[in-house]
């Protein structure tokens, strides 16, 4: 193709190269400038927090924006990229340009110097170093002083646990509230639901005892209140009927032979007539009846049966006409006034009820209800399905109150002991031992194992570890316990926490402004 067939703008856009690479090149010259003498905009493509903490300690006079930390700039203004005023930053580093993590108050509790033994990261216990250092993420090591390695409780401390000293206005913060553990009686109460069952002693059931047939029901519905010696049914029987046409010869006789001269004669003819009255007595006829027959010397066809017992008609298998035979049952009479509860109890619970226990009683149907009664008996077995053992109680039953198959609640004390007693509370269970914090004065709680006795009523008795008039953390108690167990851990790994044996520090240490992490950056100023 020659040379006059090309495009007339082929020739513009080759010039047009050049002039972009120079544009290139220079703003790479003035951005390079602007890094290395430029702070702010130096920050702003590589902040520095150390550096910017430096700055700080060095000036009397900083200001940060609020939204990004790395702007640090001598005179109040604006923030380069948001906007936002620029704060004043209060000095709270110490002077020499080199950043120190914030501590606690120089003094302990017993006053004098603390003495600073390293410093760990504050996400990871593990992590130390011998002097101030910040983690990955910008953040401040944590100092650790001596006296809090290596706690104030002396060799009783259980293992893994330190003491904890912490301020005034650090247990207020903290929501931490201690009780005085004092000597009193303490009792467990056992509480168990039960059914309301007929007192077996107290049932009576009517049985016919000579063949016969129902001629009349003085008691003819279930339910109906009968008192003892009241009459219950009439029966007819030819055997009755017989025993007292009998009975009646057989005095007869006794009264011939009142003038026989044979005493062997007399003294059988009184034993026929003794034979047939109790012959008579035996099928229950009622005193009052034979009375009644040798008065009058007429045989009666109906004999009238009375209650055995006072109660409630709670049986009832005849009717006016029923034929029936020895041994059937006709009625049956139970007493309410004192009733059984059959309640069942745990195993551990189980184990220390004994007969004769009192025992207090309630109901959901009738809340004022409150009896008293006792532990009448303990069954033998225990039950494969619910592994409990059922246990009897009995209680009056005044106004009828308690029905049968009614639900109760009963409770009874258990081990009434005297001794050092405090809030259930005060108690934390690590699943091979208890551990509660006492309050030794001055912000210092010292963790000890104890040993619990009775429970009951959101009380514990204490038979070792801690004594009457001392005080136990009862509230934020598992806030100390955590701390309780990062300083043991502190003090595990120091070996005794002496400063010759401190860890070595597995961090990097932070180097002087304009030195080291900054050589090849200019400065930061």
């Amino acid at each position: 193709m020659n040379d006059d067939m090309q495009p007339e703008g082929t020739p513009k856009k080759k010039s047009c190269i050049p002039i972009l690479l120079v544009g290139v090149v220079l703003l790479l010259v003035a951005g390079t400038i602007a890094f290395f003498n430029v702070p702010a905009f130096h920050n702003l493509l590589h902040p520095h927090p150390a550096d910017n903490s430096a700055m700080v300690a060095q000036g009397a006079a900083k200001y940060t924006c609020g939204m990004h930390p790395f702007i640090i700039s001598d005179k109040p203004g604006n923030c380069p990229i948001c906007g936002m005023t620029l704060t004043k930053i209060e000095s709270t580093q110490a002077s020499g340009g080199t950043a120190v993590a914030p501590s606690a108050p120089s003094a302990n509790p017993s006053g004098g110097a603390r003495k600073i033994l390293f410093y760990r990261n504050p996400m990871n216990p593990n992590v130390t170093s011998q002097s101030p250092a910040k983690d990955e993420m910008g953040m401040d090591f944590v100092p650790v002083y001596e006296d809090e390695a290596k706690g104030s409780g002396g060799g009783n401390l259980p293992e893994g646990y330190a003491t904890v000293q912490v301020g005034a206005e650090r247990v207020q913060l903290a929501g931490i509230q201690s009780a005085t553990a004092v000597r009193e009686t303490i009792s467990h109460p056992v509480r168990a639901v039960g059914v309301v069952v007929p007192d077996e002693t107290r049932v009576r059931r009517v049985q016919a005892k000579i063949e016969g047939w129902i001629e009349k029901l003085h008691t003819n519905f279930t339910g109906k209140t009968v008192t003892k010696g009241q009459p219950l049914l009439e029966i007819y029987s030819p055997d009755l009927v017989a025993t007292q046409r009998e009975y009646l010869l057989a005095r007869a006789g006794v009264d011939r032979m009142k003038e026989s001269p044979y005493q062997d004669a007399r003294e059988m003819s009184s034993g026929l007539a003794q034979a047939a009255r109790t012959r008579l007595k035996l099928f229950d006829v009622p005193e009052s009846f034979i009375e009644e027959l040798e008065r009058t010397g007429e045989v009666q066809r109906t004999v009238t049966l009375n209650a055995p017992v006072s109660g409630y008609v709670t049986g009832k298998e005849i009717f006016e006409g029923t034929r029936v035979m020895p041994g059937m049952d006709l009625l049956t009479v139970t007493d309410l006034s004192r009733i059984w509860i059959d309640a069942d109890l745990y195993e551990y619970e189980a184990q220390s009820v004994r007969v004769g226990q009192t025992a207090l009683l309630d109901t959901v149907a009738d809340p004022g209800t409150k009896l008293k009664g006792r532990v009448a008996f303990i069954y033998p077995t225990f039950s494969p399905e619910t592994r409990t053992l059922k246990v009897r109680f009995e209680f009056p039953n005044p106004g009828l109150r308690l029905k049968p198959q009614m639900y109760a609640n009963v409770s009874l004390d258990l081990h009434s002991v005297t001794g050092v007693v405090i809030p259930d509370s005060a108690l934390i269970e690590t699943g091979i031992r208890v551990i509660a914090f006492v309050d030794t004065g001055n912000g210092s709680f010292e963790p000890r194992e104890v040993k619990v006795g009775v429970r009951g009523n959101g009380k514990a008795q204490i038979l070792s570890g801690v004594k009457a008039g001392e005080n136990v953390v009862v509230r934020a108690n598992f806030l100390l316990d955590s701390e309780s167990k990062l300083r043991a851990a502190l003090t595990k790994m120091t070996g005794g926490a002496s400063a010759s044996t401190q860890p070595q520090s597995t961090t990097p240490q932070p180097q002087p402004q304009g030195q080291g992490g900054h050589a090849g950056h200019g400065g930061g100023q």
